[in-house]
């Protein structure tokens, strides 16, 4: 009789193979285990280890827990996302070397925990958990390990654990690395978020533009003080880089409205279409800003998209069509870019004026350019895409829901930085 592990080799190669009938003839094998008193728990206790060996195999490969949860939930759904949570627990679990706060603060945030007291117990108390019988939770298992196996190589954006830098990497704020960052950039985060909250709540939108502006201007002055403070202290950090969600439908509006908010916010962003993220990097202050700000400005642009869906319908405009909808979305991106320019523009005229352009534009220009010598590095195959408009009505009312919208905080396919074209037609 084949050992455990053969049994899970052949299992996931057949899954691989996309052979549906070996797939299943394999998994029939899987139930009947080894033939060993105990081989139903060794089936169990393999499959663990080899996806907690995966797992381990995608952190140097540029992997983070958020982002493989991501993509777990998007290729597999919730169910086998919690499984790859908890190999991501037992992976951590068994981390020799350096392990950085921010990594354990992703899988705090996942609640990726160790809840089973004997690796051979696993996966018989998470399908009690789910409520799965055992072949399907067999079948879930193998599917999990296959995408796990599967995945590309993606730019390495933070020292993963177990390498040098991870003992020295620094905290959170957000989904942004912000080396040894102050507790006074904490409270004026803080207070952005607060004020955020309280402009998507509110019904007025003269109520709303006061609570954003107010928001803008703080992290606008942070951003500016922030490269001042670097370039005093001569510091030698590099920019970072976060992963944003863009996700279907309408993934490439959503990645237009990432590179519109990046670009206004001084930073560079690449958009994985084919793994449903985009890279935006950048330097930390920065980045925190292009997070906080894309996250409220989808929540503003699905609902005016929503608004809009209603108001065509009561005019007699017709039904909905994914057309009108795209074209919405990608005019509102473009429309709120012009904006956040604009605005970043204004803060960055003020700022000269106080720190003097021979201290400023120096400093903004070299960190400018190694962000874009951060892009080279880490994306040197980058191609363009541009976003076509399909429809005129829909790129109009998509316009003019941008110029009513709040700005929140402004101031394996090749990766692609996203551009629009004003050309409805």
């Amino acid at each position: 009789m084949p050992d455990a592990d053969e049994l899970v080799a052949d299992a996931v190669a057949a899954v691989r193979g996309n052979d549906v009938r070996q797939a299943e003839r394999q998994l029939d094998r899987l139930m009947v285990g080894t033939g060993a008193a105990d081989g139903t728990a060794a089936v169990d206790a393999a499959l663990l280890r080899r996806l907690v060996r995966g797992v381990a195999r995608l952190w140097p490969r540029g992997w983070q827990p958020v982002d493989l949860d991501r993509l777990a939930n998007r290729r597999l759904g919730p169910r086998p996302a919690r499984l790859v949570r908890d190999a991501m627990a037992a992976q951590r679990r068994d981390q020799a070397g350096p392990v950085p706060t921010w990594w354990d603060e992703q899988l705090d945030e996942l609640a990726a925990e160790v809840w089973w007291d004997d690796d051979g117990t696993l996966l018989a108390g998470w399908s009690a958990r789910e409520g799965l019988d055992r072949v399907d939770a067999l079948r879930v298992a193998v599917d999990a390990l296959a995408l796990v196996e599967g995945l590309p190589p993606i730019a390495v954006l933070r020292p993963p654990p177990g390498t040098s830098g991870a003992a020295t990497a620094g905290r959170t704020t957000g989904g942004a690395v912000v080396p040894g960052a102050a507790a006074g950039g904490s409270r004026m985060l803080d207070r952005v978020r607060a004020l955020l909250a309280k402009a998507e709540s509110t019904t007025f939108p003269a109520e709303a533009e006061a609570l954003t502006g107010k928001a803008q201007e703080l992290i606008a002055r942070h951003s500016i003080d922030e490269a001042l403070l670097a370039a005093d202290a001569e510091r030698t950090d590099l920019p970072g880089g976060v992963r944003l969600s863009t996700d279907a439908p309408y993934a490439g509006a959503k990645a237009l409205l990432v590179q519109e908010v990046a670009a206004a916010n001084r930073c560079e962003a690449v958009w994985s279409d084919d793994l449903g993220f985009a890279t935006v990097l950048g330097w930390p202050a920065d980045l925190v800003a292009v997070e906080l700000l894309y996250t409220s400005l989808l929540v503003q642009a699905t609902a005016a998209m929503l608004r809009g869906r209603t108001e065509r319908r009561a005019g007699g405009g017709g039904k909905r069509t994914r057309a009108w909808d795209e074209s919405f979305l990608n005019a509102f991106a473009l429309r709120i870019g012009e904006r956040l320019r604009a605005s970043t523009e204004a803060a960055g005229r003020e700022a000269v004026e106080a720190a003097g352009p021979e201290r400023l534009l120096p400093v903004l220009a070299a960190r400018g350019e190694a962000v874009r010598e951060r892009l080279v590095t880490l994306f040197p195959g980058v191609t363009r895409h541009r976003l076509s408009v399909r429809d005129a009505e829909g790129w109009s009312s998509g316009t003019s829901a941008a110029d009513r919208a709040s700005l929140d905080v402004g101031g394996a396919r090749p990766a692609r930085q996203v551009r629009g074209r004003r050309d409805p037609r």
